[in-house]
């Protein structure tokens, strides 16, 4: 398997965020608004659906005004389900179009440590993905993910949405590797533990001693060896780490303490 992650090109991550966002439109136009959400307990399908649409439209204002961040104004939630659907129609075309021939290396804002409009483009593309998923559920529905969207987006969890770091903390790397294969698109990602300790300027709150894990390139010595192995199929790895999907297809392999730290960190929720 290769070490290397090759990442989408900017017009296939396009298409996917409007296929993904379509897909999503479909599913809960013809859900129940009430339907739980298995993976958003305290949301029912109006919930999820003002949730994208209000992401969708937040990240078209960002690329309006880039590269300077705009004020976040919280619009008003319309009270009959077919006008946030119509909300949601408005905005996802918008963000669809803010993003149609821009330069992916652009300054834009973010909240990451990649401030172009390629990483919005990317996280709105697995954004929209992870949700579409979050409808089909609510639904009883469902349908497959695209094998090399969801490597990538087993990259991207692991990267940016487990492994990112604020400017404002610092990281020392420590003992343990861990190498999750995606079987189905020979591609590996390695993963090294570390101790992750800042201070939030907005928050105020302090880490110390923290327990996470970055992505790391694969070791130059052919010789070393992952403590941990997890592999699996691009989509279930991708739904298991993002808390959508089970485990029934991902198989571990190696030492027991660095797989139950592994563990304890990706079982994290995140929306």
């Amino acid at each position: 398997m290769t070490s290397l992650h090759t990442r989408l090109s900017p017009d296939v991550y396009l298409d996917h965020l409007r296929a993904e966002s379509a897909r999503f439109r479909d599913v809960l136009a013809a859900c129940d608004p009430a339907a739980r959400v298995p993976a958003c307990p305290d949301w029912d399908a109006a919930d999820l659906l003002w949730h994208l649409a209000t992401v969708q439209r937040w990240w078209t204002e960002v690329l309006t005004a880039r590269p300077e961040q705009p004020e976040e104004i919280d619009p008003p939630r319309p009270e009959a389900y077919d006008d946030l659907v119509r909300a949601y129609d408005e905005w996802s075309a918008g963000l669809a179009a803010a993003l149609d021939g821009a330069d992916p290396q652009e300054e834009a804002w973010n909240w990451s440590d990649d401030h172009t409009v390629g990483f919005i483009l990317r996280r709105q593309a697995h954004e929209a993905l992870v949700h579409r998923v979050d409808a089909e559920q609510a639904a009883g529905v469902a349908s497959e993910l695209d094998p090399r969207l969801a490597a990538d987006g087993v990259h991207e969890c692991l990267d940016v949405m487990y492994g990112g770091m604020p400017p404002w903390g610092s990281w020392e790397p420590g003992d343990g590797l861990v190498r999750v294969d995606v079987t189905d698109t020979s591609e590996s990602f390695w993963l090294r533990f570390g101790i992750f300790s800042g201070t939030d300027p907005d928050s105020g709150t302090s880490y110390a001693d923290e327990e996470d894990f970055h992505v790391v390139p694969a070791p130059d010595d052919a010789d070393v060896e992952p403590d941990v192995v997890v592999d699996g199929p691009a989509a279930a790895l991708d739904l298991w780490l993002w808390n959508r999907g089970d485990d029934a297809d991902i198989s571990t392999a190696g030492d027991r303490d660095v797989l139950e730290r592994f563990a304890a960190i990706v079982a994290s929720p995140i929306n």
